[in-house]
């Protein structure tokens, strides 16, 4: 893999580094917003002291601190391809480009030596997949892949209940940021209540840095609720959200694609508010993410 100077001299002098990923640049938004998303998450992470490394695949070779010329490629390129962990090895023989998902992000960072990955929402369990098995490949990676994850909760399209029973069955822990309920996305109050509440970026470290010390292999899951003040409207959001669930079945759109299209169909619902409340929390995200890499660094 290639790994940016600014990434390996943070990284040989214990200084904060926090991963991102690139399916959010290839597909997740619309250009340009997606590249001046990319720019803004990772001028955030510099503002609160730590060193961004968004991750992507170039003609089969992983990028650890995409340049700003790489991230611009990758928001305009078409044919990108959506890359998790069954993916990698065939995009590396191929010598293609791969936006990575959670999953992928994951498993790079940690070969890298990145403890911390920020990101929107992980995937999870779809709604049915009781039924269809529709379950993403997050899961297992959380379940076996030393990085913690800094997310606004899960994806709100998905199944949340179904989805944190996976993860406790697989042993993640599940960081709830300054509050008991479950991080809802587009919406802070889920009405999940949880177990772990941490409130400062130095708990979260102390917990990471008990789990590394112990050989106690696995993802952790910070799950940090959207700001009040970006937060949407619930009923308007999950309105949005069975529509296009609606959708997505008459249309027959299954797998890996169905992601892409229930959250594009999401902002064409909402007139755009779903997107800027997307990119608020992934902002949001960041900054947390930084600080919890500064205390682990310290400690």
């Amino acid at each position: 893999m290639i790994i940016s100077n600014e990434v390996q001299k943070a990284l040989k002098n214990n200084k904060p580094v926090v991963a991102l990923e690139s399916t959010i640049i290839s597909h997740g938004m619309p250009y340009p917003k997606n590249v001046q998303t990319a720019y803004a998450v990772e001028e955030v992470i510099r503002d609160h002291g730590a060193v961004p490394a968004t991750i992507g695949i170039i003609d089969g070779e992983p990028v650890i601190g995409m340049s700003h010329e790489q991230i611009e490629e990758f928001g305009k390129r078409k044919g990108v391809k959506k890359t998790s962990r069954r993916d990698l090895p065939i995009i590396f023989a191929n010598k293609e480009w791969g936006a990575t998902t959670v999953a992928a992000t994951m498993i790079l960072a940690n070969m890298a030596g990145i403890e911390v990955f920020v990101t929107g929402g992980v995937g999870g369990a779809h709604r049915g997949a009781e039924k269809n098995f529709d379950i993403s490949a997050d899961l297992e990676e959380l379940g076996k892949t030393n990085v913690t994850v800094v997310s606004a909760g899960v994806k709100a399209i998905l199944d949340l209940n179904l989805t944190l029973e996976i993860l406790e069955t697989k042993g993640v822990p599940i960081l709830s940021y300054g509050t008991n309920e479950f991080a809802d996305f587009y919406t802070r109050h889920s009405g999940i209540l949880m177990e772990n509440v941490v409130n400062s970026p130095i708990e979260v470290a102390k917990i990471i840095k008990a789990k590394r010390d112990n050989k106690l292999d696995g993802g952790i899951l910070v799950a940090n609720p959207i700001p009040e003040e970006f937060a949407m409207d619930t009923k308007v959001i999950n309105g949005a959200i069975e529509k296009a669930l609606k959708m997505a079945d008459e249309a027959h759109v299954k797998g890996k694609d169905i992601t892409p299209f229930l959250l594009k169909t999401i902002v064409e619902l909402t007139g755009g508010d779903s997107l800027e409340s997307n990119i608020k929390l992934v902002l949001n995200n960041a900054a947390l993410g930084a600080e919890i890499a500064k205390e682990l660094c310290n400690l």
